[in-house]
């Protein structure tokens, strides 16, 4: 019988397939140039994920055609951990920013050179300050603590300690998903506290080498970036007058977002790329020997990875049609909308069908993708305008290189842990 079918409305918008991955004429998308069935083939099971080296590396291209040659690209790999994903994005970029020891030899397996990785975090355990001295990597401090403990360290273990102070600006990330400086924050140093933060560099005799200030994260609106990155600039050239030695490193934070949702823009790189040509040139005067750094994490990867999952049910409820899959919300937490969203909204998602209706033409329905799990809030797509689907296709959602894997709760209900490919 022919499932039922209901036309577009406003609580069913139709998401356009990422531009980012080519449909066939068959209905089937591309991924690395290899269909999207064929690689399911490939991975051998369902849920998976897959990010293209083609569309990282051609981000990070746009990126270093948009910016000023001076600056330097570091990776926050906390986006996507994914090993394979880290050893390709160190041939790529300036340097490697990790949150954790986990992360830190993750980047060092990766090939990553300890001289090009920073360590951040707000709570860095003692024996991780420990690893991070050893490695021989830059620690971005963030409290006077870890100033003492990486003393008494450098003593212990003969050592010279590099380190950066990661301050809690005193001004925030106007529009950004996530605000992460600005009044109380666990991130960081507050202003007010650096010049003791620089007595403790003084006296426990550590290698300091400047600073990092990051006020948020996931924003559109290039304005905004830009007045970050000047205050930014502006604090790091006040507080470096109270340094003990000339700054050499100079972290102006990320917040590249990119779009999620119907209605939103993509960032303009000309207006950032002008703003840091402006701080490039002041800079060679006013901190002659500082690298200029953006962090940016899910800007590189987010719009590079899809998550896969198949149909295994198709239900109809009073009228809605649900399309039950063997992954939810415990391999992608963003997707449905448990990471932070206020207010849930659909990421971008088709289906790739046998019988070839998929991201462009064929019968289509206002359908919702849920997950395997005992919640209602395993939901991937509610109420979407999709290809009209049954049991054995595939759902693909888009946006999905970043905030996928390594943050899910993959043990949640004891279903299997996704598998990740980089094509």
């Amino acid at each position: 019988m022919t499932p039922p079918t209901s036309e577009p409305t406003r609580s069913a918008p139709v998401h356009a397939p990422s531009q980012h991955f080519p449909v066939t004429p068959g209905g089937d998308l591309l991924v690395g140039g290899i269909p999207l069935t064929r690689l399911a083939e490939r991975v051998g099971s369902t849920p998976f994920y897959a990010y293209s080296r083609e569309l990282l590396r051609q981000r990070v291209t746009e990126l270093r055609a948009a910016l000023p040659a001076a600056v330097e690209l570091h990776y926050a790999m906390k986006a996507n951990p994914m090993p394979a994903v880290v050893g390709f994005m160190a041939g790529l970029v300036n340097g490697i920013d990790v949150a954790s020891a986990g992360e830190l030899k993750v980047a060092l397996d990766a090939g990553a050179d300890p001289k090009d990785i920073s360590f951040a975090g707000p709570g860095k355990r003692d024996a991780e300050l420990r690893q991070a001295l050893a490695a021989g990597v830059l620690v971005n401090v963030e409290s006077l603590r870890e100033l003492r403990v990486l003393a008494e360290l450098q003593q212990a273990l003969g050592l010279s300690a590099r380190v950066a102070l990661r301050v809690n600006p005193d001004f925030e990330l106007k529009g950004s998903g996530m605000k992460m400086g600005g009044g109380p924050k666990q991130f960081g140093i507050d202003v007010d506290q650096v010049g003791a933060a620089m007595d403790l560099v003084r006296a426990g005799g550590l290698g300091f080498e400047g600073f990092h200030l990051f006020a948020g994260s996931q924003n559109l609106r290039a304005e905004s970036i830009c007045e970050a990155q000047r205050k930014s600039y502006e604090l790091a050239l006040r507080l470096a007058e109270g340094a003990p030695t000339p700054v050499k490193f100079l972290n102006l934070g990320g917040g590249f977002g990119i779009p999620y949702f119907p209605g939103e823009q993509r960032l303009d790189l000309a207006p950032i790329g002008a703003n840091l040509d402006d701080i490039c040139a002041r800079a060679k005067t006013q901190l002659p020997l500082a690298a200029i750094v953006i962090e940016l994490g899910r800007y590189f990867v987010g719009e590079a990875g899809l998550y896969v999952t198949r149909i295994v049910d198709r239900k109809v409820s009073c009228g809605q049609v649900f399309l039950v899959c063997d992954g939810g919300l415990n391999h992608h937490l963003s997707a449905s909308g448990n990471f932070g969203q206020v207010i849930r909204k659909n990421y971008p998602a088709t289906l790739v069908t046998r019988s070839g209706s998929s991201a462009e033409g064929g019968a289509r329905e206002v359908a919702s993708v849920v997950g395997p799990l005992c919640t209602p809030l395993d939901l991937l797509a509610d109420r979407m305008n999709l290809p009209v689907a049954e049991v054995g296709d595939l759902a693909v959602i888009f946006q999905s290189g970043a905030y996928g894997a390594s943050a899910s709760p993959q043990a949640f209900l004891g279903h299997p842990v996704v598998t990740e490919v980089l094509v």
